[in-house]
């Protein structure tokens, strides 16, 4: 593994190492656990340093003992924990919530799905709670178990809200009813495979997922990428950056019920696409990025006109919004999220940026061809509603000029593809900075060079944690800007 640098660590020495990564301001990322053999559990943590382009992952071997949670350290593993041991099978010592997360609504079973079917370890599996909700008492005090089916939303979620009034007191998010089990799909597959499997685990964001997942294969081969395929890939991020937040704008003004609004931001939308469909035949941009490089070039031509053409549209949109004050009045001073919640609960992407914590991928650890075609990173402090809208407009405004720069230098000539050929028992890790935020994909791989653990990280799982932080104690009527302007997905946390 050469994108990240293994550590060894005891459960004894798990707690003093992370306070030692915290006081260096370095964070947690994400953790999980896999079975090298059925009978050796083995906990996996990955974290990244200021100023280490590499990321870090702590090996620990945890045998039949619990494993001290971390979660009070690192609140942000919170969740991660959780799903490991009603996935896994694996106990958390010191927990704070003990409880079900990905499977709260099915009945116990004995044993988690990533469990081997043969190993004789004891799983916690069958000893877990069910979620519980807090006792909330009060003559005027309701509540309102809204969804799983929701009026104008695809995706299914059940929200819990007790609320006085219009004032919320709590608020619940049941967000794993379509549960899909996409890291059990991975086991077995071959590495190809695997790359049309990733581009589906979040549709909207299918050339980060491709992208994070084809340069963990490529770091389990030592592979390396062509130069000509490392610029389409930056070309193809940026493509789907842009369709994506052209249709958060639009869909934050469906929420405010600035109509024309709604419609103008969706129409720039559908024109992206269409650009992304004359540059490679898919308006979401797949079947692109591929193990080794990419399968297909892009028609630079039809970028570059569809830039050029999507320029001043998008200039005259956004000036429009921004001069609304009924807009704006629904925005500013809504749902603020502090920097120090964003960092601990795990804030990723425009989120985190908007809350000024000051971390994108692109820039921090530079992929593909990043570190030649370096984006500007935007970011704010007030952490509301209207931070979060005007970090992705210039993110936007970041993204077309990126474009156009790439193009204009000249894309390099020469191979889009080279091949992977990955060595027995391998592993590796690939990250893409989604419109979203961060994705990350660890795979371990077996004797026979299939997968035998795939591990991801989805933006969505990230920001849905640091979700209810900025409901409570806010009001019924925003909460629908507020859930738009996180520009959240049903899919990409429930994986």
């Amino acid at each position: 593994m050469n994108n990240c640098a293994l550590k060894e660590v005891t459960l004894a020495g798990l707690g003093a190492a992370a306070d030692d990564l915290l006081g260096r301001g370095g964070r947690m990322q994400a953790a999980y656990a896999w079975f090298p053999r059925p009978d050796a559990p083995e906990m996996r943590y990955i974290a990244t340093e200021p100023g280490r382009r590499e990321f870090v992952s702590w090996r620990v071997e945890t045998g039949n003992a619990p494993v001290p949670s971390l979660a009070s350290r690192c609140p942000l593993l919170g969740w991660y924990e959780r799903e490991i041991m009603e996935m896994s099978g694996i106990a958390f010592a010191g927990h704070p919530e003990p409880e079900r997360l990905v499977t709260a609504f099915l009945p116990p079973t004995g044993r988690g799905p990533l469990e081997p079917a043969d190993t004789a370890q004891v799983s916690v599996v069958g000893t877990l709670a069910a979620p519980t909700l807090p006792q909330v008492s009060g003559k005027h005090v309701q509540l309102l178990p809204f969804g799983p089916v929701r009026a104008d939303v695809v995706e299914s979620a059940q929200f819990i809200f007790y609320y006085v009034g219009e004032g919320i007191l709590h608020y619940h998010p049941n967000l794993f009813l379509k549960h899909r089990g996409m890291e059990k799909q991975f086991e077995g597959m071959d590495i190809e495979q695997g790359v049309l499997l990733a581009e589906r685990v979040a549709g909207i964001d299918s050339v980060a997922h491709a992208l994070a997942y084809a340069q963990a294969v490529e770091d389990a081969a030592g592979c390396i990428v062509p130069p000509r395929a490392r610029w389409l890939r930056v070309i193809a991020s940026e493509l789907e950056r842009v369709y994506n937040h052209l249709h958060y704008l639009g869909h934050l003004c469906h929420t405010t019920t600035l109509k024309v609004g709604e419609a103008q931001g969706k129409l720039l939308e559908e024109r992206a696409k269409q650009t992304n469909a004359l540059a490679c035949g898919s308006r979401l941009l797949r079947g692109i990025v591929w193990p080794g490089g990419v399968r297909r070039d892009l028609d630079a031509v039809a970028i570059a006109e569809g830039v050029a053409a999507l320029r001043p549209e998008l200039e005259r949109y956004v000036d429009l919004i921004e001069r609304t004050t009924s807009h704006l009045d629904r925005l500013i001073s809504t749902a603020p999220l502090s920097q120090q919640l964003a960092f601990d609960q795990g804030a990723t992407g425009p989120v985190e940026r908007a809350s000024g914590v000051d971390r994108d991928l692109r820039r921090d650890h530079p992929y593909a061809a990043y570190d030649e075609l370096p984006p500007v990173v935007a970011t704010r402090s007030e952490g509301d509603a209207f931070a979060r809208m005007k970090v992705r407009i210039a993110e936007l405004r970041a993204s077309l000029v990126l474009l156009d720069d790439s193009i204009m230098r000249g894309i390099p000539t020469g191979l889009l593809l080279e091949p992977c050929r990955c060595t027995p028992n391998a592993e590796g890790l690939g990250w893409a900075e989604s419109s979203r935020g961060t994705v990350l994909y660890a795979l371990h791989l077996d004797e026979t060079s299939r997968i035998a653990r795939a591990k991801i990280k989805s933006p969505s799982f990230s920001n849905w944690r640091v979700f209810p932080f900025t409901v409570h104690d806010s009001n019924m009527m925003d909460y629908a800007i507020n859930e738009a302007s996180f520009g959240l997905t049903i899919a990409g946390c429930a994986r």
